[in-house]
């Protein structure tokens, strides 16, 4: 039986873990009055929603920016990973294995040092401050991991299915489209959603391609309300409490789909 110390270790990180979250509630529904209270309120025992009030009436085009930015982001990184990743397992082009390394090495690159680079390119081409450069930029971060995944995963898939594929006549394309996407379904809600996370939750690429466009991401959204004299508290937590709903749905929805897409190839019969 589990020992009683093992539940209750347990229970103390779970609660150290979350106390983040909770103490951003909290911020969230505190008057800006109580802010510098000493000590500090544990508990909003005269809560107020101005921070939501607020949030609402004003992040959310932002939100909205941000829902746009992450799905065209989702569809532009599956449109190149999926085909990639397709030929490195089955197609097995010359250079595979430096084009798996190549991959490697581009997500150890920092976001910072690209967004700098972007920034140059960005002023030649006329994609400063729009969405399908955050699009574009946000995407870089994605299509590597998705490449290497889907590549993990469909080089499990067995060659015989592929074989009978060609045997009945169908194309390259024609195999990709109708035997690999079907069975590919839990890596492309894993890459799906990792890829939505980032892009809803970028922060580097916005403030430094999108930084004087009017049409911001939520998370410049957030930033605006921190001012030289004054920081609006409540309503920048009130703004993350509700920027974070639909990550957390996402993460309850997708958790299954994740456990088997993350595991993908790595185990073969």
């Amino acid at each position: 039986m589990r020992t009683w110390w093992k539940t209750a270790l347990g229970i103390v990180l779970v609660a150290v873990m979350l106390f983040p979250v909770y103490w951003m509630v909290n911020v969230s529904l505190t008057r800006t009055s109580d802010m510098r209270a000493d000590p500090p309120h544990w508990f909003p025992w005269n809560p107020t929603f101005e921070g939501y009030a607020a949030a609402f009436g004003q992040q959310l085009p932002a939100l909205a920016t941000s829902l746009f930015i992450g799905l065209g982001t989702v569809v532009l990184t599956l449109a190149v990973s999926l085909p990639a990743g397709y030929a490195l397992a089955k197609l097995r082009p010359r250079g595979g294995r430096a084009i798996d390394f190549l991959l490697l090495v581009a997500q150890m690159i920092p976001a910072v040092v690209m967004a700098m680079g972007f920034y140059a390119i960005y002023i030649r081409l006329g994609l400063l401050n729009t969405v399908p450069g955050l699009i574009v930029a946000d995407s870089t971060l994605a299509v590597p991991f998705g490449v290497l995944l889907f590549r993990a995963f469909m080089a499990g898939i067995p060659g015989e299915l592929l074989s009978a594929a060609q045997i009945d006549g169908a194309t390259t394309w024609r195999t990709f489209r109708s035997i690999i996407l079907p069975l590919s379904r839990n890596s492309v809600i894993t890459v799906s959603l990792f890829t939505f996370l980032w892009a809803w939750s970028d922060f580097i690429f916005a403030s430094t391609l999108n930084r004087n466009s009017d049409v911001i991401p939520i998370t410049l959204g957030i930033f605006r309300y921190i001012g030289n004299n004054t920081t609006q508290w409540n309503s920048i937590m009130a703004t993350a409490v509700i920027a974070s709903i639909p990550a957390a749905f996402l993460l309850i929805l997708a958790q299954r789909y994740i456990a088997a897409g993350v595991t993908a190839g790595a185990v073969k019969d």
